[in-house]
């Protein structure tokens, strides 16, 4: 079956290895997607195992429109009431970049009638309920500049970046899915102790503990979207799951979480547990400035403060006192930073060594690497 993987632009790479890794083919590599190959056992498998994926859709229709009417009748033309029942629950997500039909909203509200008008015609108007939060159906629609309409399932059902571990959250959190990827892109390896000096409730430490020790993303997560489809295989999705446990290993790894706040320790202790990691991270209540390693080969990678939702008294000074400790505290250390405040940035007096384009919600982010050395680079 051809499946395609949504995710977070930067992380398109990243995700294709995963899929690769995992045993897709003819994987190709979109805007904030990868489409690839493969059979139902893959499919399961994107959607509990995929650390970099959003949502993992199953395409089943495509066909070309301008006009509103067009895309109701292409719509009202499937055999809907094939694919799910009068009384299971649905929605459509709708996003569109045609220069015809240009609100996704009004996109999203033609397609949801013309399902319901097909069953209204078969069971004597009768029809399934909509639902928002938990539907058991949740359908895809995507047309391109090219005006060519793809009508998918959603695999996942709710997105893939709810782990299930967030039980305590402070302001302005790190996404889970661009928290992985950050870490994945960082080159880390568990020989080496990583720190996240400023950790909030915890994302990027946890997100780390589980690649470190193959833990599937999704272990604590109950409810998929393909759990509701016709087709669903229960034994075969109780396999995947054994399959998964039996490849978790218990590594001694030294990664670390400070944070000079006590509700983001707090948070992040309970978001540890949550995980069953609180044995493989280490949290502290510390500020940056306290914080240090007895090492001088590792990996530090943080979510600073950019001041767009978070408030500092100056900004640029805070930056630069960054950059102070990064270089007397980390000598020998990899620091990798994402932050939307570039003009901020330049104020760390370190020049990144490497520099991605990732987004953090809407804003637009330079995740920088700073090699730290002692001196010179020379």
């Amino acid at each position: 079956m051809q499946l395609t993987a949504k995710t977070f632009h930067g992380l398109e790479q990243v995700l294709a290895k995963e899929i690769e890794d995992l045993g897709g083919t003819n994987i190709e590599i979109l805007k904030r997607a990868v489409t690839y190959e493969g059979d139902q056992k893959l499919l399961y498998r994107s959607c509990y195992e995929l650390r970099t994926a959003l949502r993992i859709l199953k395409p089943f229709h495509q066909f070309k429109t301008k006009h509103e009417n067009h895309l109701y009748k292409k719509i009202k033309e499937i055999d809907w009431v094939s694919k799910f029942g009068l009384e299971q629950t649905f929605m459509v997500d709708a996003v569109t970049n045609s220069k015809y039909l240009t609100h996704s909203h009004y996109v999203a509200l033609k397609a949801k009638d013309a399902m319901v008008d097909s069953f209204r015609e078969i069971y004597e108007r009768q029809r399934p309920s909509i639902d928002r939060r938990n539907p058991d159906f949740r359908l895809n629609l995507h047309i391109g500049r090219d005006n060519v309409c793809t009508l998918s399932w959603d695999a996942s059902g709710e997105s893939l970046h709810k782990r299930g571990y967030r039980v305590e959250s402070v302001e302005a959190p790190i996404n889970e899915v661009l928290a992985a990827g950050m870490v994945i892109l960082s080159g880390w390896k568990i020989d080496k102790p990583l720190i996240d000096p400023m950790c909030g409730s915890g994302t990027i430490v946890i997100e780390a503990a589980m690649l470190a020790n193959n833990i599937p993303p999704q272990r604590n997560r109950e409810q998929f979207g393909f759990m509701k489809w016709k087709d669903f295989d229960a034994e075969l999705w109780k396999q995947i799951r054994q399959e998964a446990k039996d490849q978790i290993v218990q590594n001694k790894q030294a990664i670390q979480g400070y944070d000079k706040d006590f509700q983001a320790i707090k948070a992040a202790t309970k978001n540890s547990i949550a995980a069953g990691l609180e044995n493989h991270i280490s949290l502290d209540r510390q500020a940056f400035d306290q914080v240090s390693s007895s090492v001088n080969d590792g990996i530090l990678i943080t979510n600073p403060p950019y001041d767009e939702r978070l408030e500092e008294a100056d900004i640029f000074a805070f930056y630069k006192d960054m950059g102070h400790i990064l270089k007397h505290q980390f000598e020998g250390y990899d620091a990798w930073m994402i932050s939307s405040n570039i003009k901020a940035m330049k104020k760390l007096g370190l020049k990144p060594s490497k520099k991605k384009i990732l987004y953090n919600g809407a804003l637009e982010c330079q995740f920088n690497c700073y090699e730290l050395y002692r001196g010179s680079k020379k």
